[in-house]
């Protein structure tokens, strides 16, 4: 049971593989609490290096309890405690701060990343509309259309249009989320890791169009390189700011079960 307590991967895989796993599962300790009402604890000790990132603690402590869950009898699910309570009552009474504390935090998240979202999808809109050098008086046809950059700043503009505007409705789904426990495990994380990297390839390709218009406007001036690095800055910055939390995300929602798929309890 402490293997579960304390959030064990390995140890309670070990325990899973032995001769003695349904012993082990049927275990209950002196004030009535199965093996299933042990990971409906919130795990004492917390600690944050197992899944960084405020939300990811909540999504390891829900997919915890859905692991075990799977592999004890049918029974066990809905048997209460000395305090008459089911391990599902359990769960959502023991994580009711941290759940509140996540909603808050990705909420946070959520409305930092609208409005650069909105930002990104004016700016970009506004440039797609406005031709680059204007139109020629005799076809009406883009001035620079010829030129072979100029391809490179409609496309830019257009993929920096699209992703901001995906990124801007996966954040806005943030608000009318019912933050409901299961809500952490995958749709929440996804809807978070969609945002992210929409938000991250919408900034990219900004910059992408940003450097196209200044290689067609100053084209053959020697300030033309040093601008075009400065731009790749706040790709690197925002890039390096937000990825391990995206990286660990992925790792934790799409990783390694803690028990095989194959392994739930045989009747």
């Amino acid at each position: 049971m402490l293997a579960v307590l304390y959030r064990q991967d390995e140890v309670f895989h070990i325990l899973h593989k032995s001769p003695a796993k349904y012993s082990i599962l049927a275990e209950v300790d002196s004030k009535s609490n199965s093996i299933l009402h042990i990971a409906a604890m919130l795990e004492p000790s917390a600690r944050p290096n197992k899944a960084p990132g405020a939300a990811l603690l909540m999504q390891r402590e829900i997919q915890w309890f859905k692991e075990v869950e799977n592999v004890v009898h049918p029974s066990t699910l809905e048997r209460t405690n000395k305090n008459d309570q089911t391990p599902r009552q359990l769960f959502i009474e023991s994580h009711k701060e941290l759940m509140k504390e996540r909603e808050k935090w990705m909420k946070e998240i959520a409305n930092s990343c609208t409005v650069v979202a909105a930002l990104i999808v004016t700016i970009m809109f506004v440039a797609a509309i406005t031709v680059l050098g204007g139109n020629q008086q005799e076809s009406g046809l883009p001035m620079f259309l010829n030129v072979k950059v100029f391809m490179l700043f409609i496309i830019s503009d257009a993929l920096s249009l699209l992703s901001a505007s995906i990124s801007l409705l996966m954040f806005l789904g943030f608000t009318s989320s019912s933050y409901k426990a299961e809500d952490f495990l995958y749709s929440l994380p996804k809807k978070m890791m969609i945002g992210i990297s929409t938000l991250i390839i919408s900034i990219a390709t900004m910059m992408i169009t940003f450097c196209a218009s200044l290689f067609i406007i100053l084209k053959g001036k020697s300030v033309i390189i040093p601008v075009i690095g400065l731009a790749s800055v706040p790709v690197t910055l925002f890039a390096w700011m937000q990825l391990r939390l995206l990286i660990n995300m992925i790792m934790l929602t799409y990783g390694s079960r803690i028990v095989d798929r194959e392994e739930k309890y045989e009747v």
